[in-house]
Order: structure tokens, then sequence, then C-alpha cells
């Protein structure tokens, strides 16, 4: 976990709250409250939130089954409800307490819209905003123990490449390579998060969910997947061809590979987000395939797969030390196949370097 404690972090929140103007964040995913005090219970149906005021104070309402997870984690201040009874007077008696009637209030992005309906009827006059702009300033800079995680996440996917390719050959299923990648990784130490093995023109589209499709002498075949350690995630594309590639496919590949080595050059500290996406697509649009490369060049990584910043055309959001992100540039011909090579980067002391080996630099045949 982050070098910072439990304190440190519910400080450092609390004061980031008063800069935003915000007199409560209520967090309820097990990312923001692992995140913020080391409690990572997952809410499912039940009325579950971490209410931590700009003043620092914080109060935990939670079911009975819980409260010993949550004593566990340091958390001392618990109201606690049992399954049968109603958990909402003990959020009316918060709000009483700490005169929220009119406040401005942050909650989770990703709370369920039943909790933040029941939350709105007790308070119907105050204002609830999305709490993410405002947890992201945190979790978005890495300290040196989280990039340490951050790496063996991704050394942990890279040596599972290897067990990804032995499993490519004619006749075998995206899903065996999947489950050759998914066994390497959780025997190396890493919890397996999401797995994409795409075949052929399945290949062709970006979040195709591996499945039955035999692996055909003669056709591309794309991975992306990850893992994670102590909850921190890698993710990282690499494609492959499983025979002797054509002219075509080699051709692709190498653009690709010129747009991802481009992406992370233009990786440093105080260019902009989308400086670097104009850095990786130019490459694309100038060989003559833009229109097929048809998402943003990549998005930050951290406790979360998808996370700040997001490497979108456009964005002027202002690269620091210690962000965290992918470069994943890829070309789709649809009805063909799609080449994507992807790299987690972050923004170091020195610029911007890899925490991933890097692609071959060629396309991999696999005879």
């Amino acid at each position: 976990m982050s070098t910072l404690t439990s304190t440190q972090r519910v400080e450092r929140l609390a004061s980031q709250l008063r800069e935003d103007g915000i007199d409560v964040y209520f967090a309820n995913s097990p990312i923001s409250m692992g995140y913020l005090h080391g409690f990572w219970e997952g809410s499912h149906e039940r009325f579950l939130t971490l209410a931590i005021r700009s003043t620092g104070e914080i109060r935990l309402i939670c079911p009975a089954l819980s409260k010993n997870q949550a004593l566990r984690s340091g958390i001392s201040e618990i109201q606690s409800w049992e399954d049968g009874t109603d958990p909402m007077p003990l959020f009316a008696n918060l709000a009483a307490d700490w005169n929220l009637k009119s406040a401005i209030l942050a909650v989770d992005d990703d709370m369920p819209a039943q909790m933040l309906l029941k939350m709105q009827a007790v308070l119907p006059a105050a204002l609830f905003k999305p709490g993410l702009p405002t947890l992201s300033k945190l979790m978005r800079y890495k300290d040196a123990n989280e990039i340490r995680l951050l790496k063996e996440a991704a050394s942990i996917a890279d040596r599972a490449l290897t067990s990804g390719l032995e499993a490519i050959k004619p006749g075998a299923t995206e899903r065996e390579v999947e489950r050759a990648l998914n066994n390497t990784m959780e025997n190396l130490g890493g919890k397996p998060t999401f797995c994409i093995v795409a075949a052929g023109p399945n290949s062709a589209e970006p979040h195709h969910l591996s499945d039955g499709t035999a692996i055909k002498q003669g056709e591309i075949v794309l991975m992306d997947f990850g893992c994670s350690v102590d909850g921190y995630q890698s993710d990282i594309t690499r494609t492959v061809f499983c025979g002797q590639a054509d002219d075509e496919a080699k051709k692709v590949y190498d653009i690709v590979l010129n747009a991802h080595n481009a992406g992370r050059a233009a990786s440093q500290a105080d260019v902009t987000a989308g400086s670097v996406d104009a850095a990786t697509r130019k490459v694309i649009v100038d060989s003559g395939y833009g229109e097929y490369f048809i998402h943003r060049t990549g998005h930050g990584l951290g406790l979360r797969g998808h996370e700040e910043p997001y490497i979108l055309g456009g964005d002027p959001t202002v690269l620091q030390q210690g962000d965290v992100f992918s470069i994943e540039p890829g070309i789709y011909l649809p009805g063909k196949f799609g080449i994507r090579i992807e790299n987690i980067v972050t923004i170091g002391e020195f610029g911007g370097y890899s925490l991933n080996e890097n692609p071959s630099s060629e396309l991999i045949e696999i005879v």
C-alpha cells in the first residue's frame, strides 16, 4: 500500500475538500475506502459509507457484518445496522450531527443509485457532486511504494507472456490461451484482473471477450491482460502472428510500434495528455490508417484499471511526476485483424519510462 498512513491520507483528503469547497466526502467503493483507510469491504446491496468531513472527522455507517473488518482497519467511529433494520436513521443522525442540511457533498462516482437516492431523500436541500475530481487529485500521483507495486504487477504480466505464446497454435482456443496467461500470473504471485485473447477478425474488436474461437494458421492473435499486486494493477497488450506473417500484418505492426514509441517519447512532465495523444496519433494518421485508430491513446492505472490521467485528444491535463498511464495505440481493420501494442509508463524524476519490458521490434511469428 502507499507509504502514507491512513491518518495522513484522510488529512490530505480533508485539505482537498476545503480547497474544493466541499463539506463531506462519502466513500462507498472498496477502492476509495481501501485507499483512504485500508477498509476494502464491498457493500453489495447494503447501505455502507465512509464519511470524511473537511475538518478531518470520519464516521463509518456499515452493516453489522462488516463492523469487525472496519475495526481492524483502524476506524473507531462506527455506527452499524443489522439486516432487517433501516440504516437511514443512522445517516440522518450523521447529517444532523454535522449540520449537513444545505451542505455541499461529494460521493464516489460509482456509488449505487439506490444508495444515493436514499441519501438525497434525507438531505433534499444539500448539493451532491461527483467525488472523483477531488479524490483523483490524491490517487493520481503515485509514491515510490505504489510505483514499486505497479512495477511488480507489470513484471508478472511480462513474464506471463511466454506462457501465452506457448499456448498459441492452430486449433487452440482463445479461452485456452487466456487460461495459460491467467494461471501463470497467479503462479507468479499476481491476482489476474482481466484477459482478452482475440484471434483473427476478433482482434479488430478492441474489447472482444475471449470465447471458444479456434486459432487458425495465418492469422493475428492479440492478447490484452493484467493482474494486481496488493491491489495495484498491470495492463499489457501484445500482438503476434500464428504462422508466417503476411506483408500487410507486418506493415501495420510497424506503424503501431512506431506510434507506441512516439507516445512514450512524448510522455514527459509538464506536457499535456492531449499532446501525447497527438504525437501517438500522428504516426498512424500520416501512414493513412487514422480512421482505424478508434480509441484514446491511454488511461491512468493504479488501484483502478482506468483512472486519471486519460491520454485523450485535446485533453489539457498537464502530466507530472508520479502519473502512471498506458500508451496503447491500435489499428483495427474490420473483418480482417487488429493490432495493438500497450505498455504502462510513468513520469519519473528524469522523465517518462516504461514499467513493462519493451515490445518486440517486429511482429512475432509463431511457427
